[in-house]
């Protein structure tokens, strides 16, 4: 069925579109949300989409300013979706932290780096999405349960949707105040053994937030993350540890050595074959896009148009593009200065551009179309990132041969990550804006308007990345890269992607990569590639870049995002076991919303309250600013975090499980009907 000719405007009743008030209030959303995805992003290595969750604040908002239609509330909610795929540039910038090439986070080249990386992105998705989207049957199916929350939340802005979002951010902001802030407390539980020599190391966190995450991604991935967890900690890390014992470490330390300098690796080996295959496996399809798309290239705001597929100008497009390369050359050219190239600097400079915007515009193409199969979900941007690090760090001593100075190696790697960091944020955007594209087919959007307003989304959220990275930096510092004396090493940020991408840079530099496990890790991923394809023929998920990410996360992040994803799997057996009939699915449709909105206030509430409490830190000059409770209240901190953890898993069980409050909503989508 063509989604196109159920939903009008017309329909729906309702006419505005782009306004001042709506560009403003896209423009809090999104600080909101970057605050909240970079948090989460360097503590655990995962960010959330904001669609859905802005769109609930959006239509909240509006109702107290008198009411919107549902094309002023898309067009935050695309504006807003900035703030969830910027943020991917934790996947690489930070470690430039991490090497000690920078200090910190400098404001312009910062800025610099989200913002073009992001407008090339919405410049490479443009003459994309008649092919991708309005001409294609791809099924973006997180896009079309935007429009379907929009759709539907029209008769409850506001109201039971807002307001489950708003309590779940309270509830878990409170016990974020209460374990990071007062420290009252615990934020986890872990172990370790030794068998034998074999190290074996199980633990989980306490975190609603990452429960979240687990309830958002699906039962699929979940499992998939499992099985990465039972390969790197179940298998890899105690073979690993009983072949070279260390006596001198504890059985936990020794795990975390190990995992932290050779499993994680095998993991990366996992991601690139993944990230290879799928963008082999897409080669024709598209290649039959680009063709597609510029085949179409004539003006697109004209009135021979219709209003629901006037795209931006492709002239404009074309002109913009071209332009940002002038702003990235120079980006690189500064980058490169210090590093005493003389006359190689302008070649490095161009090349560098040259490689991005071309190399960025097929990553761009892979990550839309699999966007649209599969969801954004299932993109390989964590694939692309590597795939990304190690091809720029091999080729760049190619290029420029022997760097001088004792600064050299150190250099090649920051020049490695810097590219990294703008061609993940170029897929990332494009990626994003393609499914905002289809959220706004399905609902009957003007297309340019949401384009300028991812625009002005990618811009404002550019504004705030280095501030909020900055800021969250010098607070609580990174693993191995403490931002000042005095602070606490639990607090560190792991920054676990940038980690990982640093190690791959910085080993391939220097000639000390251990590519033993690199290899294993890429012929694991030959075997999960060939089951992910079987299994896909079933019509069943089990993606193998995930397997590969639940080998290089945190052990307590991975564990507790899986009790999230099992929850939310109980939670549907209860339901499909209580509801019968025709109102089955209308009942699980609304459980499922009830469940991503509670799942969004979680994330929001913890990472939001984790900035605040890096502002108090960073005022007061120490860690640990607002705690009461010191050292020796640790082990009952841990069981009192345990208890209300588990009391919180029941209440989020019980609220998305329980059948009168899914038949509510359903009530409200009957009058819609």
């Amino acid at each position: 069925m063509d989604v196109r000719n159920t939903t009008t405007p017309a329909a729906l009743g309702h006419h505005a579109e782009l306004t001042l008030r709506g560009i403003v209030l896209g423009a809090a959303i999104t600080v909101i949300f970057m605050a909240a995805n970079l948090y989460m992003g360097l503590k655990t290595g995962m960010t959330f989409s904001s669609s859905i969750p802005a769109a609930m604040i959006s239509m909240g908002a509006f109702r107290l300013m008198g009411g919107a239609g549902i094309l002023e509330n898309n067009i935050v909610q695309t504006q807003a979706s900035a703030a969830g795929t910027l943020c991917n540039v934790v996947l690489a910038l930070p470690g430039l932290v991490l090497i000690g090439h920078w200090s910190g986070f400098p404001f312009w080249q910062t800025t610099a780096v989200c913002a073009l990386g992001g407008l090339l992105g919405v410049a490479f998705s443009i003459p994309l999405r008649r092919a991708l989207v309005s001409g294609s049957d791809l099924p973006y199916p997180e896009g079309v349960a935007a429009a379907e929350v929009l759709k539907t939340g029209q008769e409850d802005a506001g109201g039971h949707g807002l307001r489950d979002l708003l309590a779940a951010a309270g509830v878990a902001g409170t016990i974020g105040l209460a374990t990071t802030g007062l420290k009252l407390l615990g934020d986890g539980l872990s172990g370790a053994i030794s068998l034998g020599g074999a190290a074996f190391r199980t633990g989980t966190g306490f975190s609603l937030a990452l429960v979240g995450v687990g309830y958002l991604v699906g039962i699929g991935a979940c499992l998939a993350l499992l099985t990465g967890v039972v390969i790197a900690w179940g298998i890899a890390v105690p073979i690993l540890t009983a072949l070279a014992p260390d006596a001198g470490k504890t059985a936990g330390q020794a795990a975390e050595a190990v995992w932290s300098e050779q499993v994680r690796l095998m993991g990366a080996g996992i991601i690139a074959v993944g990230g290879l295959w799928t963008v082999a496996s897409l080669a024709r399809p598209i290649a039959a896009s680009i063709r597609t798309a510029l085949s179409t290239t004539g003006s697109s705001l004209g009135s021979d148009h219709p209003r629901e597929e006037r795209d931006l100008p492709i002239a404009w497009v074309g002109a913009g593009a071209l332009a940002l390369c002038v702003p990235l050359a120079l980006l690189f050219g500064a980058f490169a200065g210090p590093a005493g190239l003389g006359g190689t600097m302008i070649a490095l400079a161009l090349a560098a551009t040259l490689f991005t915007v071309l190399f960025g515009f097929l990553m761009a193409a892979a990550c839309g179309y699999l966007a649209g199969l599969l969801g954004s979900s299932s993109s390989p941007i964590s694939g692309i990132g590597i795939l990304t690090t190690m091809a720029t760090a091999l080729l760049l001593p190619l290029f420029l041969g022997q760097v001088g100075g004792p600064d050299g190696d150190r250099f090649v790697t920051a020049m490695a990550l810097l590219l990294t960091a703008v061609i993940v944020t170029t897929a990332s955007i494009a990626n994003d804006n393609l499914q905002d594209l289809k959220t706004g087919q399905v609902v009957g959007a003007t297309p340019w308007h949401q384009q300028v307003a991812l625009i002005i989304g990618v811009s404002v959220g550019s504004l705030v990345i280095a501030p909020l990275l900055e800021l969250l930096y010098q607070a609580y510092g990174f693993i191995g890269a403490p931002s000042r004396e005095g602070l606490d090493p639990a607090s560190a940020m792991a920054a676990p992607q940038a980690a990982l991408m640093t190690q791959i840079a910085k080993g391939i530099t220097e000639g000390a990569l251990p590519w033993t496990m690199v290899l294993i890790g890429a012929g694991l991923g030959v075997v999960l590639v060939a089951v992910e394809a079987w299994l896909r023929r079933r019509n069943l998920t089990f993606p193998a870049l995930t397997v590969g990410i639940g080998m290089y996360l945190p052990l307590s992040v991975e564990m507790t995002i899986a009790i999230g994803g099992i929850l939310g799997w109980i939670a549907e057996r209860r339901l499909r076991g209580r509801v019968r009939g025709p109102r089955r699915e209308a009942v699980l449709g609304a459980a499922r919303r009830r469940g991503v909105l509670l799942a969004s206030g979680f994330l929001v509430g913890e990472s939001c309250v984790g900035v605040l409490l890096a502002a108090a830190d960073l005022m007061a000059g120490h860690s640990g600013a607002l705690a009461i409770a010191g050292p020796g209240f640790a082990s009952t901190a841990t069981w009192l975090g345990l208890a209300v953890f588990l009391a919180g898993l029941g209440v989020y069980l019980r609220l998305v499980s329980t059948v009168d409050d899914a038949a509510r909503v359903t009530q409200v989508e009957s009058k819609t009907a």
